[in-house]
């Protein structure tokens, strides 16, 4: 409950106040989605929302290969025609049940059980286009503005059931009862309207951006099928939230019915993202009995994905012997991308080879600049090896490209700390606490900064500057907060 609670404090912050001369009134949140919630209300409610996710939520999935190829599905979806004014976040969340979600200001969670129902790329392009409609026609906004004559407390517990009762149904219960009974369990799903919205602009995005035209309605036949064999306990929780009609389904097949064919090849990525989330899941012996009978008996759409699956569930069964030598096997595939130089990277720091892992990850660097999983794995490997110089000047070029990257700012301030730098270390350590929202902790890290006694003249500048404005910004919230 700790993410509700989070969420209906932020509600109460960003949602309009009711005027205090007509508090006890119902008041009226007139007809458009400003009129409840500004496009700035939802970045802040959903920034708040996925920070609980990702620091309170055990089942947040913290790797940066698939965040990455999330991202990269995601924003290619988002930037084709008809565009999105927005910056989009994509992340995975360690689930089962095949769902997806947006939450408010451009944020997309994608359960790891719908990665793998999903046959092809575009099935799950087709769910991504989907969500990322629901946050550009700003859905949420809408729905709650629809609710003429809503008390305020109301209108939270309705809010917090809207974005949390599709990626978690009892927390969605729990924000419905928060309110003395309130009866607004109607008005968890998307009005039928936004679905076909949704459904129809979404459509535009997976063609515009080269997918096939014809996996929305596959995967929502997919979807029906589920509907026929499963009881409620496995009942896929996408159909709860965005229910499958025949009508959805025939609107999807004639649309695609009026365009060429269009035949789109898969990414290695694709597979491999699926293929290490399965190495990663249940008890790591299972997994190594699955992948290894699925590399002998040639069960697999792309074998590349399964000799990698296999590998990773073996280094997770501390079996780095027979990692080496299914990797030997997958080299052999003359396969490229990313994710294999850091899987050979993990197999040779296994085996205690640091300098070997270091040269492949530097070789990795050089073929792909600034892959932020690269650039993780590459410091961390320096780290191990006590080579923090080479580490800090690794991280130059991806901060100045990625300056919002919490990571890269945590791997930062870790390194100034091994080389004895307090001022820049705490400096470091400031930015980790702004992207987390701390304003206060990351002021106390300036102030750390300022006594540390080994900055210069300039160094003492910034932190100055720095330190101002986070204080002016945090005095801001702090007053928009007492007079909400």
């Amino acid at each position: 409950m700790r993410i509700l609670v989070s969420l209906l404090l932020a509600l109460a912050l960003l949602v309009e106040p009711v005027p205090r001369a007509s508090a006890q009134n119902l008041p009226d949140l007139g007809g458009t989605a400003d009129a409840t919630l500004s496009p700035q209300m939802e970045r802040r409610i959903g920034e708040n929302i996925v920070r609980e996710i990702r620091y309170q939520d055990p089942s947040y999935v913290d790797d940066p290969e698939v965040t990455a190829y999330l991202d990269t599905i995601g924003e290619k979806l988002a930037s084709a025609p008809p565009g999105a004014s927005q910056h989009f976040e994509f992340f995975g969340v360690r689930d089962n049940t095949i769902n997806a979600f947006a939450l408010p200001g451009g944020f997309v969670g994608v359960n790891t059980g719908l990665l793998e129902a999903c046959d092809d790329e575009s099935e799950l392009a087709s769910v991504l286009a989907h969500e990322i409609t629901h946050v550009t026609q700003r859905h949420i906004a809408r729905q709650l503005s629809q609710q003429q004559q809503m008390q305020l407390p109301t209108m939270m517990a309705l809010a917090a059931a809207i974005l949390l009762g599709r990626s978690r149904p009892d927390l969605a219960m729990g924000a419905i009862t928060a309110v003395q009974g309130v009866n607004v369990q109607s008005q968890i799903t998307y009005t039928r309207e936004f679905e076909q919205e949704a459904d129809r602009i979404g459509f535009q995005r997976l063609v515009a951006a080269g997918y096939d035209p014809h996996a929305m309605a596959e995967f929502f036949e997919k979807m029906q099928r589920y509907t026929r064999i499963s009881d409620d306990s496995s009942f896929p929780t996408y159909l709860r939230d965005h229910p499958v009609t025949s009508e959805r389904i025939a609107e999807a097949e004639n649309r695609a019915a009026k365009l060429p064919y269009r035949q789109h090849v898969d990414s290695l990525e694709f597979y491999l993202v699926k293929a290490k989330l399965r190495a990663e899941r249940g008890d790591a012996r299972d997994e190594v009995t699955y992948f290894r009978d699925v590399v002998r008996d040639r069960r697999y759409a792309n074998e590349v994905a399964a000799r990698y699956g296999l590998v990773a569930a073996l280094l997770r069964n501390n079996q780095p012997r027979d990692a080496e030598a299914q990797f030997a096997a997958l080299r052999g595939l003359h396969a490229q991308d990313p994710m294999l130089a850091t899987l050979e990277a993990r197999v040779r720091q296994a085996l205690g080879d640091r300098d070997g892992a270091l040269a492949i990850l530097k070789a990795a660097l050089a073929r792909y600049p600034n892959r932020r999983p690269i650039v993780y794995a590459y410091v961390n490997a320096l780290h191990d090896a006590g080579r923090y110089k080479e580490a800090l000047a690794a991280l130059a070029e991806p901060l100045r490209l990625y300056p919002d990257s919490e990571r890269l700012w945590v791997l930062q301030a870790k390194t100034y700390a091994a080389l004895g730098k307090r001022l820049l270390q705490h400096q470091a350590q400031a930015e980790v606490y702004v992207r987390q929202g701390s304003l206060p902790a990351a002021i106390e890290q300036l102030q750390l900064a300022r006594s540390a006694g080994d900055g210069d003249f300039y160094q003492l500048s910034e932190i100055d500057s720095r330190l101002r404005e986070l204080r002016a910004q945090h005095q801001r919230e702090t007053q928009e907060a007492k007079q909400r």
